[in-house]
């Protein structure tokens, strides 16, 4: 699939086609929402693989128009929407909510002076507790809210999930390297669900010798991707 981009700006990486393989093990049907889009590249590679009726939301209106031309010329339906997520009003349900949100520290991490790195990076553009009280309004029963967030604040994203009775049944942490702490973590929770939490094998990326390990090279071929910069 082919994806374009902006020069400056947010783009996408690695994390965004592993979140794709994290969702893809659920296999996603029926209305699905992907909150803070950006060039559309989650939504838009499960639409590929999956029945679903996608829509997408980002506060960034370029980002947005990246996204639409994105579905666009791969030939994949989306409603999209401009606006903050968090108090948008939709007038739907969804079974599946996914996202790749902003979710550095900005009191703990050296900012960016780009304005559209620092909406798609830092969590107070999109609080936590904001988004996940904002996702239980509109998923349906049972239905799956799926995400990636920095492992470092695992005890909040487990202490606001359960509060809000969206159950982490699948975590996934991501390792850079064997020997490397975990920077990433996926997790898949579902409302009121009462399953017990299952803690996957790690994905770990890189070999010890720098090179990608054949299960990540294997995620990366299945994603089939190619990206474009320019400016619109």
């Amino acid at each position: 699939m082919l994806f374009y981009q902006p020069t400056s700006g947010y783009c996408y990486n690695s994390d965004s086609i592993f979140l794709y393989k994290f969702i893809s093990s659920f296999k996603p049907k029926g209305n699905l929402l992907d909150i803070g889009c950006g060039v559309g590249i989650i939504s838009a590679l499960i639409g590929r693989n999956f029945d679903t009726n996608t829509t997408i939301i980002d506060k960034q209106s370029i980002m947005l128009d990246y996204a639409k031309h994105n579905f666009y010329i791969n030939s994949i339906e989306t409603d999209a929407h401009l606006g903050d997520f968090v108090g948008y009003r939709f007038n739907k349900k969804f079974d599946f909510i996914i996202s790749n949100p902003p979710f550095y520290d900005s009191n703990s991490v050296t900012k960016s002076n780009n304005t559209y790195l620092n909406t798609a990076r830092y969590s107070h553009h999109l609080p936590f507790e904001d988004l996940v009280k904002s996702v239980k309004k509109i998923l349906k029963p049972r239905g799956w809210f799926i995400f990636c967030y920095d492992s470092k604040q695992i005890d909040m994203l487990m202490f606001v999930l359960k509060k809000e009775n969206l159950n982490p049944e699948k975590v996934t942490f991501v390792y850079s390297k064997i020997d490397k702490n975990s920077k990433l973590v996926m997790i898949a929770c579902r409302l009121g669900s009462k399953s017990l939490t299952q803690i996957t094998a790690p994905l770990i990326v890189l070999d010890k010798n720098g090179d990608y390990v054949e299960s990540v090279q294997e995620i990366f071929k299945k994603a089939d991707t190619h990206s474009i910069k320019g400016d619109f």
